[in-house]
């Protein structure tokens, strides 16, 4: 006796991995996975596929990789067209000195609307 594979659809698919269906169909197509089709035209997935996507998620969502760096990764190469030119860092991160030097604009922003809500009060009396 034969065993069946166990197949998703993508409702299944897209709930196991707790992202919406759009974002399913957008990862197919980003990273040229193949779903079966049923005669009805709904796709199904296998096991495989699961995994994949997993992978794909842990990548973009946890360890902060852009699609192109994602693709990299998984060593996959996407056909160029004359439409779509990808250029991006294989990973985004922000240091801890970008942060810092954030951090300080931020502060001095901060001050500098203080000191302007001020001068509008001030102006506010003279009025």
């Amino acid at each position: 006796m034969k065993m069946q594979k166990r197949k998703f659809r993508i409702g299944e698919l897209a709930q196991h991995l707790a992202v919406e269906r759009f974002v399913v169909r957008f990862w197919e197509k980003e990273f040229n996975i193949k779903s079966t089709r049923s005669a009805g035209g709904q796709r199904f997935y296998e096991e495989k596929d699961v995994e994949k996507f997993k992978l794909i998620k842990t990548l973009l969502y946890e360890k902060g990789f852009t699609i192109a760096g994602a693709r990299k990764q998984l060593g996959q190469k996407r056909a160029a067209t004359s439409e779509t030119k990808v250029i991006a860092s294989q990973k985004t991160t922000i240091d801890d000195m970008t942060i810092k030097k954030l951090e300080k604009k931020k502060e001095t922003l901060t001050e500098q609307i203080v000191q302007l809500q001020k001068k509008l009060l001030q102006l506010r009396e003279s009025l």
